[in-house]
This record gives C-alpha cells, sequence and structure tokens, in this order.
C-alpha cells in the first residue's frame, strides 16, 4: 500500500473511533482502540513504537516513543487535549525526520466532530 493509501484507513479508523466514543477519554482509550481499528483493517502496526537517535554512529534511546507507527510508512501521533499547539506539531515532525518517513497524522480525539482534529503533516524536508 502506498503512503496515501494508508492515510485514507487512517482516518476512517480514526473516523470510526470518534464516532464509537466520542470526546472526552483519555489518549490511551483512543490509542488502544485506534490500534484496534487499523489491525482489524490488515495493516502492521507498531504501537509505542521505541524511536532511538542516532548520534555518532550509536543509537541512543532518549526517550522517543510513536503512538502508533503503520506499515513503517506513517507516523500517528495521538492527542486528548482542549487544542494542539506548535509542540504536537514539532513534535510529530522529529518523528518523521528521525524515521525518514514522509507522511503523518496528528490526531486530536477531543473535538466534537473528529474531523476538525485530524491533521496531516508531511515532510517534505527529507535529507
Amino acid at each position: 500500500m502506498t503512503e496515501n493509501e494508508i492515510g485514507k484507513v487512517i482516518v476512517n479508523c480514526a473516523l470510526t473511533v470518534h464516532k464509537n466514543l466520542g470526546p472526552g477519554l483519555l489518549e490511551n482509550t483512543y490509542q488502544a482502540c485506534l490500534l484496534y481499528e487499523l489491525n482489524e483493517s490488515g495493516l502492521a502496526v507498531h504501537d509505542q513504537a521505541v524511536l532511538p537517535v542516532n548520534y555518532k554512529g550509536v543509537s541512543l534511546d532518549v526517550g522517543y516513543r510513536i503512538d502508533l507507527w503503520v506499515n513503517r510508512k506513517v507516523v500517528i501521533e495521538l492527542k486528548a487535549v482542549k487544542e494542539l499547539k506548535d509542540l504536537h506539531l514539532a513534535q510529530i515532525l522529529t518523528y518523521l525526520k528521525l524515521t525518514d518517513n514522509r507522511l503523518g497524522y496528528l490526531i486530536n480525539f477531543n473535538v466534537p466532530r473528529i474531523k476538525q482534529g485530524i491533521r496531516r503533516v508531511v515532510n517534505n524536508l527529507r535529507e
């Protein structure tokens, strides 16, 4: 599957989770339910994937964890907050850079309509 095809599945699964749960729950609840939906869709999902930093040829675990990493092509960062901040965007851009992935989704489930909480993030600065 291409990144964009995976993205469509991610959005549909997020819509399903939000439709069934609504806003107001903890982030880990949404993560578990989205993980379930993505797995049911046949995607390979890594939950809380450890993301080390490569420094001078040494892999260092500095505490980065990707909420959901789909087919090792698309990064998902989940939130259940009042509003998304620039810090949240910086976080997913960092994960995209460290994974050398181009596409990510920043999803905030604490919104009345989930379409308001889904932000597609593209890293065009891959090096």
